[in-house]
């Protein structure tokens, strides 16, 4: 079973229960789904959360809940502008400069972009605890992303920098139809699940509303940039990408 073939599986179990909440459809996004929050409060009561300053989380809405908590328990958030467009791509939540009324705004996706301060990667502070979203993963720290690959490039950059290493903790929230070989997996049992591949970035932390997995991942973290896996194409569209890139001799 490849990774799109999981996806579209997940898609499908979000689509045909009750589990799936706005937006809608499920298909082709990080999938909204019942009990983000409780899985966000779960989250929330870890030493890992505890002690994290600074935390990188992805803008979609079952990770909103993630966004708010962490604000309002006073941590830097930085959020990746869609698609990495512009040359400083990281949005800057800073939890001393937005009002405490305004933190439910601020963590929107529209509000991000209005409350957030826009960083080149080179001012990211030292990401403690990165909140990624998931269409699926594994209990031994395997990611499937909605496939844009975006996520994993942040990494990348940030690790080039220093930004995140190892002991940046990855985590994410998700439903249990999301883990892939659990008991509740819109994939079922006894099914062959793709590989990682080298630039997947594993999870150290899996957080459903019933239940905290640590992985114990023995996944490889990507160490940077995989600059001969980009084409000319994708590097003419992402600034922080073009203007880093070495030059090919």
């Amino acid at each position: 079973m490849d990774k799109q073939a999981v996806r579209e599986a997940v898609w499908d179990a979000f689509d045909e229960g009750d589990q799936a909440r706005f937006p809608f459809p499920p298909h082709d996004r990080i999938p909204n789904f019942a009990g983000a929050d409780a899985a966000a409060e779960r989250l929330s009561t870890t030493e890992t959360w505890d002690a994290a300053a600074t935390l990188k989380a992805n803008p979609d809405a079952p990770q909103l809940p993630v966004r708010r908590a962490a604000l309002r328990a006073g941590k830097t958030v930085y959020v990746a502008q869609p698609r990495l467009r512009d040359p400083d791509p990281f949005l800057r939540l800073d939890p001393t400069e937005i009002p405490p009324e305004e933190i439910d705004d601020a963590t929107t996706v529209s509000g991000i972009s209005e409350h957030g301060t826009p960083t080149a990667p080179e001012d990211v502070a030292h990401v403690d605890l990165i909140v990624a979203g998931s269409v699926g993963v594994t209990t031994d720290g395997a990611r499937i992303g909605k496939g844009e690959g975006y996520s994993d490039l942040e990494w990348a950059v940030l690790r080039e920098l220093d930004a995140v290493d190892d002991h940046t903790t990855v985590a994410t929230t998700v439903h249990e139809l999301s883990v892939l070989d659990g008991p509740e997996s819109a994939v079922g049992a006894d099914v062959d699940l793709p590989a990682p591949d080298a630039h997947d970035v594993p999870l150290d932390l899996v957080v459903t509303p019933q239940r905290t997995l640590r992985t114990e991942t023995t996944y490889a973290r990507p160490d940077g940039v995989d600059w001969n896996a980009l084409d000319a194409e994708k590097l003419s569209e992402i600034p922080v990408l073009s203007e880093r890139a070495p030059e090919k001799g």
